[in-house]
């Protein structure tokens, strides 16, 4: 999912680490993800520079050699994704952003393709982005 605004106030309250916008992605893990690295990310994992994460909501869809994951945090440091998992010692093999704020990844789009938000979607956007 790919937000395109010539709004730099939105875009700085969306994408901002410091604004806690949640970002909930998909992905693909080499290696089996378990309870324990759902506890690690309710926790924080800690990455390879020594940061601690924001807590993460880590759901597992399918665990296995290869498994699939939904993730939900509330920063969006560089890589922040690969790098938790990395710091689990697993490797992310495909990444997909599904989320941001309230807004949903269009599922009737195909890849590569847009389309505009409707009035409703930028009203939650711009709704979700007000200082609590």
């Amino acid at each position: 999912m790919l937000l395109l605004t010539n709004d730099g106030k939105l875009a700085h309250q969306l994408l901002s680490p410091k604004k806690h916008v949640p970002k909930t992605y998909y992905a693909v893990v080499c290696g089996m993800v378990t309870e324990t690295d759902v506890e690690a990310f309710r926790q924080g994992v800690i990455l390879d520079d020594g940061y601690r994460t924001m807590p993460g909501e880590l759901k597992i869809l399918r665990s296995g050699p290869e498994s699939e994951i939904e993730l939900t945090i509330y920063e969006g440091k560089y890589h922040q994704v690969k790098r938790m998992f990395a710091a689990t010692g697993k490797k992310v093999t495909y990444l997909k952003r599904i989320a941001v704020g309230p807004l949903m990844l269009d599922k009737q789009l195909k890849p590569g393709e847009c389309r505009e938000l409707t009035e409703e979607e930028i009203s939650r956007l711009l709704f979700s982005c007000q200082p609590s």
